[in-house]
């Protein structure tokens, strides 16, 4: 059986993204920011992680 490192990658990917656009909701920022970073990281799903990552808001809503 031939195990598939494309389709596991893909998975792991997915849930980053998943786990990511729920902290951007969960975040203090405006909506407006929201938006587009969950567009961010929608439209690139790889690079709009690890921005987020890096440069996303970090704050939680009290």
């Amino acid at each position: 059986m031939r195990l598939e490192y494309g389709g596991i990658l893909g998975l792991l990917i997915l849930a980053g993204d998943v786990w990511a656009i729920l902290n951007v909701f969960q975040s203090s920022v405006p909506n407006g920011t929201k938006l587009v970073w969950t567009l961010v990281i929608l439209l690139l799903p790889l690079l709009g992680l690890v921005l987020w990552f890096f440069l996303g808001p970090r704050g939680k809503v009290a």
